[in-house]
Order: structure tokens, then C-alpha cells, then sequence
């Protein structure tokens, strides 16, 4: 693995982290800056919404910079954000750093493929590329309970700060390692994204994302409260818990890619939202029982996110259809939908808490669940109304 690789996988590992361990310090940085556990849970919303106008616009906007400057820029920027989270002295200062950080992570994601698939021969891209992703999947895995456990033993902007040397780390290891002639693809302007959604076919897809995401982060956002108030679980438990959850997304990950390679995208969406409809409805009734509840969280963690490859490959199948100039513009907005679908969610569960309580979060998740697969049917049948034919060519499956 070229060292270059590992600069970048370092760099994924930071943005993962600094992305879902907001969720764990929720009831934390709401308690010590005193505002509503649904003010604080806009600090999800907000995160997610730079990433969705960082990915098309910056992207579009930056496509003629030398590539290891981008890359070593936005590193800077992301560690500059962190910096700013750690210090920051109230709670507007907080969603500017947020923002700031969301912006550089829909950039960095969207070059990110192409710079890894540089670096080693062309029969070794898709590893490459993996590989980089693992920085991501590993983030869920460990980066996010461990800063959660350093927050709640520390306090909730030494989190920042660990997360702040981990760019720095970055920073320094795409200086030293990564190339300078790395290529750049043609940059493609936004007038090009725009005519991608004009495509209805597309808009569907990205709306079966949207609501998708969407409905487990009205949930997800707001589970650390979930566990203190309504498990009765402490600290230390709550992060076993998101280290579970973590555990649970890595493996969901990789079964929900071979569910999608044995029936097809749809069939395996169809089924993995109906699961989540079903968990996110245990959930309402399990979250009291410490046992079930953590056999939940485990389920959910599979489901949630085992759509991932098979959203992605469906928009690409879409795509080389109705689109086939701009394949790559259209896979990339499909990560913007995803997390216009966090936002969404996390802003929606914010109201659900404030005017109903916690525990109406899991159910109104699983009808939005419902919802997804109620698109997933329609775009399946107009599939066979109008048969696409499916290309050879491999889907490069991103990350959020």
C-alpha cells in the first residue's frame, strides 16, 4: 500500500470521526452551552448540509486546482474547523466551525477516489479506493465511542481537539507523501449538475436516499439521550453502545453490497427498508430494556446502512441510461442526497423531541422508512415498464 494511501485513509478516519461523534456528545455540549437537546441536534443538520453544497458547488468551483493543493488546502480547513469547534465560545461559533468542516468533507470525498486510484495501477483502483473508505467504516467503529468516551470523561471540546491532530496528522502526511502530478479529471461546471436533476428518474432515486437516511437519523441523532434517559445507561455504557452500533454498520455494509449483487438494487432496498421500518418500530419498545435494546441497536446498525451499495450502484445504473455524460456528476449527488437526508432528519427529529418527547422518534422513523420503500416500489416498476439496460462496467460504490 503506498504510504500516499495511508495519508489518505488517515484523512477519512478524521472526517468520519468528526462527522457522527457529534451524536454521542449531544446531551453534553447542550447541557454546558445551555440550549435544547434539539438546538444541539442541528449541529448534525447543519454538518450534513455543508457537505451536501460542498460536494457539487466546491467541487465545481475548485476542479482546475492542482490536486495535492486541494487536498492539503481542505485538510487545513478541516483541522482550522476543529480548532474552532474546540475553542469555541458559545453556540453560534460552534455551527460556523460545523458548517465549515461539512463543506470540506463533501470535497474531500468527492476527489478523494480519484486521487487514490493514482496511486497504484489501474487493476488496483477498486482497492484503492476501498481502502481509503476503511478510514470511514473505521471512524463508526472506533473513532466515534472512543471520542464519545473522551467527552464525556473530558468534556465534549477535547473531542475536537484529538479530532484537530488527526488533520494535522493528514495535513502533514499528504505534504510529505502525496504526489504533486496527481491528474484531474475535466471539471465539470454546475450548469452540467443541474442538467442531472432534470432527470425524474434520478430525482426518484435521490429521493428514495433522502428518505432513506432521513429516517433513521430522526432516531439516530438523538440516541445518546435515548440511552441516558430512557435505558438508564451511564458514560462508559453509552459508548459500548455507538461501538456496537459501529460494529453492526461495517458489517451491514458489506452484506448489504452482496444483497444488492444477488438481487439486484431494488430487491435488496426493498428489503432492507422494510427491515428498518421494522427495527426503528422495536425500538420504541425495547428502548426501556438495557438487553433488547442494545440486540436492537445491533439490527439497526446492519439495515441502516446496508443500503449504502446498493443506492449507489442503482443511481449509477440510472445514470449511464439517462445520463451518460455525467455518470460521475450523478453518483456524486446521490452523496449530496444522503446527507441533505441526515439534515433533513436530524432538523425533523429535533421538532419531534421538542414537541413530543424522545421516544416518538423511532416509530415517526419507521413511517418515513416506509415511505423509502414505497419510492423503491414505484422506480421498480418503472424499470419494468421501461427496461434499463444495466452496463458491465463496475459502480465505484462511495462513501457519505
Amino acid at each position: 500500500m503506498p504510504i500516499a494511501l495511508l495519508a489518505l485513509t488517515i484523512s477519512a478516519f478524521a472526517i468520519g470521526t468528526t462527522e457522527f461523534v457529534i451524536v454521542g456528545l449531544i446531551p453534553d455540549i447542550a447541557a454546558n452551552l445551555g440550549v435544547s437537546l434539539p438546538s444541539a441536534g442541528l449541529l448534525v443538520s447543519l454538518y450534513a448540509l455543508g457537505v451536501a453544497v460542498g460536494a457539487p458547488v466546491l467541487t465545481a468551483l475548485t476542479g482546475k486546482l492542482p490536486r495535492k493543493t486541494l487536498l492539503v488546502s481542505l485538510m487545513v480547513l478541516f483541522t482550522l474547523g476543529n480548532l474552532l469547534a474546540w475553542h469555541a465560545p458559545g453556540y453560534t461559533s460552534l455551527i460556523v466551525a460545523r458548517i465549515l468542516t461539512g463543506m470540506t468533507h463533501g470535497v474531500f470525498f468527492s476527489i478523494g477516489s480519484t486521487i487514490a486510484t493514482s496511486l497504484v495501477p489501474r487493476e488496483k483502483a477498486a482497492s484503492a479506493i476501498a481502502i481509503m473508505f476503511t478510514g470511514l467504516t473505521v471512524a463508526l467503529v472506533t473513532g466515534v465511542p472512543l471520542g464519545t468516551f473522551i467527552g464525556q470523561h473530558f468534556g465534549w471540546r477535547e473531542t475536537f481537539l484529538v479530532v484537530s491532530g488527526l488533520g494535522a496528522l493528514a495535513v502533514a502526511g499528504s505534504l510529505a507523501f502525496v504526489p504533486a502530478s496527481i491528474p484531474r479529471n475535466t471539471p465539470v461546471s454546475l450548469i452540467k449538475q443541474l442538467d442531472v436533476m432534470r432527470q425524474p428518474r434520478l430525482l426518484l432515486v435521490y429521493a428514495i436516499t433522502a428518505l432513506g437516511y432521513g429516517a433513521s437519523f430522526i432516531a439516530f441523532t438523538f440516541l445518546a439521550p435515548m440511552l441516558r434517559d430512557i435505558t438508564g445507561f451511564g458514560p462508559n455504557a453509552i459508548s459500548l453502545v455507538l461501538l456496537a452500533y459501529g460494529v453492526s454498520v461495517a458489517v451491514g455494509n458489506i452484506w448489504g453490497g452482496k444483497l444488492a449483487d444477488r438481487l439486484g438494487p431494488v430487491g435488496a432496498l426493498k428489503r432492507i427498508f422494510l427491515l428498518l421500518a421494522l427495527v426503528l418500530l422495536a425500538l420504541t419498545f425495547t428502548a426501556p430494556h438495557p438487553v433488547l435494546l442494545v440486540a436492537t441497536v445491533l439490527v439497526w446498525g446492519a439495515v441502516a446502512f446496508g443500503n449504502v451499495a446498493g443506492l449507489q450502484v442503482y443511481v449509477v445504473q440510472q445514470a449511464e441510461h439517462f445520463v451518460p455524460g455525467a455518470v460521475d456528476v450523478a453518483s456524486g449527488l446521490n452523496i449530496a442526497a444522503f446527507n441533505v437526508g441526515i439534515a433533513a432528519g436530524a432538523w425533523a427529529g429535533g421538532l419531534v423531541v421538542e414537541h413530543f418527547g424522545l421516544m416518538h422518534t423511532p416509530w415517526i422513523g419507521a413511517l418515513l422508512a416506509l415511505g423509502a420503500l414505497g419510492l423503491t416500489v414505484l422506480s421498480g416498476r418503472l424499470d419494468e415498464a421501461n427496461p434499463i439496460p444495466v452496463s458491465g462496467r463496475p459502480a465505484i460504490v462511495a462513501g457519505h
